[in-house]
């Protein structure tokens, strides 16, 4: 059996297209020919099939640029600057952000770039216009003011299909509508403040931070954070718990000891899942960077494939015992309460949803897009929250003064004890403005549009129908024109003092680390809980945190050369790095001294 790979099947809808105008032009030569008996020569007509397929295309660029700022002309508008690689299709430029993204500090080459063209510019990768931006106001119009001209696109759904299927980050339209109205109700303020949940999950966690303190090593508090949070969204999401933290945590690369690795087979298993989980979304999210060509890289088969299989093995068997446990319950007057309520006490999401659907693709989309967003985000969050904390031992301090004197030290917070620590919210936000979770995003244009020109002495900028809109908050979150010059410093009274009101309150869009209008986050709240729970409860246990830069893989250390670069570049310890969500590359190895709590 042939297996049609991405790549075979980009290549071959590709001959197709190329092959149609060749073939219709010697059909109608050869028909002209027989028509006029006036023979055309063979050479004649190879060199034409040749040349006709560039030439048509040569002509179609010209004419669409064209045509484009005719259009533009008319709206009163301009076209968007563009980069001028020095290859063709600037398929130089590819290359070069792809190396960059690889090997260098997140938005890398973006900067120089805001430097010459201004916050909002045209990349044009392969002719196919890809108009980035990092203006609030434009943002504020893609997610919010003209939130229906922008969807994620046929595009964006076919790269990440095989992973997300159509769940609510990979879906548009009615389908967005089905998705977003399903998990909704399951966010309600009771949901999200599952603390006994989150305490259970965290008493483990810390745990596995004292005995590896007490060994003398240091600990990868991202990797611990990264089982934490896939540990506590299981069994929030399904009522059936990973239980990753059960596994045996990494040691250093350069550990003098480390004990025979002795996993329990749901241990093996929560590991399979976890690695097979993030292998999946490194694939989609190398696809991305590659824009329309992505296939081309997976010409001998799809990358997602064997990850998802492992992915789908440990989620199908949980829908499909929902589903029959929904079908028992429909049979009693039971079931004919509970359909007419909300979300029910003890239901988890996968139970809400199949009242909604019993159809396994829909319930396994929709359970692996919320768990995605659920796990990664809070993780990578948590991981450089103590990060900063290790950076700023002023920061720490005045944090672990505030937990101490708001809940002291052994006491589980609650909801009103979140909520009122304000320094507490003011570092969680200085995080993820430093280090948003999603750094990049893309949306696609349906109708031709404007944008507001970021110098106010130009015209607009002219948005054609189709075009494709990548967006950076990380990049909008270190404007020093919207923060002030002090954007790239981690300071968390920036939340707290005059400047709130100076900047942030002028323009709450400068400011979107959960996305913002319709599809803003609906976990939202959830993760503030998440986080700060788990961060007070780290603070309770613990009087001081350090980095162990040693313990880092040599590979993923920030190389020497970031040290004469400007900005946060040139003081950064980990080397912040990106796939769906922003991550520390290597982990993120720290040493903890143990508080006295016996006071």
């Amino acid at each position: 059996m042939v297996v049609v790979t991405p790549g075979i099947d980009f290549i071959a809808r590709g001959l197709v297209i190329v092959g149609i105008p060749p073939a219709l032009l010697v059909i109608a030569a050869r028909s002209l020919a027989a028509s006029y008996n006036f023979p055309i020569p063979t050479w004649v007509l190879v060199t034409t099939s040749l040349l006709i397929v560039p030439l048509l295309s040569a002509a179609h660029i010209v004419t669409t640029s064209f045509a484009k700022r005719r259009r533009a002309a008319a709206l009163g508008a301009r076209l968007a600057p563009e980069i001028e690689g020095t290859a063709i299709g600037n398929l130089d430029m590819l290359k070069k952000m792809r190396t960059l993204w690889e090997t260098g500090y997140p938005a890398d080459g973006m900067m120089e770039t805001f430097g010459e063209k201004g916050p909002a510019f045209n990349m044009r990768i392969m002719w196919s216009d890809l108009i980035f931006t990092a203006h609030p106001d434009h943002i504020k119009l893609i997610l919010a003011t003209d939130f229906n001209n922008y969807v994620k696109g046929s595009r964006f759904h076919k790269t990440m299909f095989s992973v997300l299927g159509s769940g609510v980050f990979n879906s548009d339209g009615d389908m967005w509508k089905f998705h977003r109205s399903m998990t909704r109700p399951f966010f309600t303020r009771d949901r999200i403040s599952d603390f006994e949940l989150f305490d259970r999950h965290a008493d483990t966690a810390i745990a596995h931070i004292k005995e590896r303190m007490r060994s003398g090593q240091p600990i990868d508090f991202q990797d611990l954070m990264s089982r934490f949070t896939l540990d506590s969204a299981s069994e929030f999401l399904f009522g059936t718990c990973v239980h990753s933290l059960t596994a045996g945590l990494p040691y250093p690369h350069n550990a003098s000891y480390v004990p025979p690795e002795s996993k329990t087979p749901q241990a093996a298993r929560a590991d399979q899942f976890a690695r097979a989980f993030l292998e999946s979304q490194e694939v989609i999210s190398s696809r991305e960077r590659y824009g329309w060509i992505w296939p081309l890289a997976e010409i001998w088969g799809d990358k997602t494939k064997e990850p998802m299989k492992i992915v789908n093995a440990y989620l199908d068997p949980i829908i499909q015992e929902a589903i029959e446990k929904q079908k028992a319950a429909a049979k009693t007057e039971q079931f004919e309460k509970k359909a007419e309520s909300n979300v029910t006490d003890g239901e988890t999401l996968i139970d809400h949803l199949v009242r909604l659907s019993s159809d396994p693709v829909v319930l396994r989309d929709e359970t692996l897009n919320i768990m995605i967003a659920g796990r990664d985000t809070t993780a990578a969050t948590l991981t450089f929250i103590v990060y900063f904390l290790a950076m700023y031992p002023a920061v720490f301090k005045r944090l672990r003064e505030e937990i101490l004197d708001k809940v002291g030290p052994t006491e589980r917070p609650g909801y009103d004890d979140i909520k009122d620590m304000k320094y507490l919210r003011a570092v969680i936000n200085e995080t993820l403005r430093l280090f948003p979770i999603v750094p990049f995003n893309t949306r696609e244009a349906i109708n031709e549009t404007t944008w507001p020109s970021p110098d106010p002495t130009k015209k607009p900028i002219y948005i054609p129908a189709g075009t494709k809109v990548p967006y950076s908050v990380f990049l909008m979150h270190r404007r020093k024109d919207l923060w002030g010059p002090d954007a790239e410093e981690f300071d968390p009274d920036r939340f707290l003092d005059e400047r709130l009101k100076k900047y942030l309150m002028k323009n709450a869009f400068i400011f979107l680390p959960f996305n913002a209008g319709p599809r803003i986050c609906l976990g939202q709240q959830f993760a503030y809980n998440e986080m700060s729970f788990m961060v007070i409860r780290f603070l309770q246990q613990f009087s001081s945190i350090s980095l162990d830069e040693d313990a880092v893989p040599p590979e993923s250390r920030p190389p020497a050369e970031w040290a004469q670069a400007a900005g946060r570049k040139s003081i950064e310890r980990v080397w912040p790095k990106i796939h769906l969500t922003m991550y520390a590359s290597g982990g993120l190895w720290v040493r903890m001294k143990e508080a006295d709590t016996s006071a």
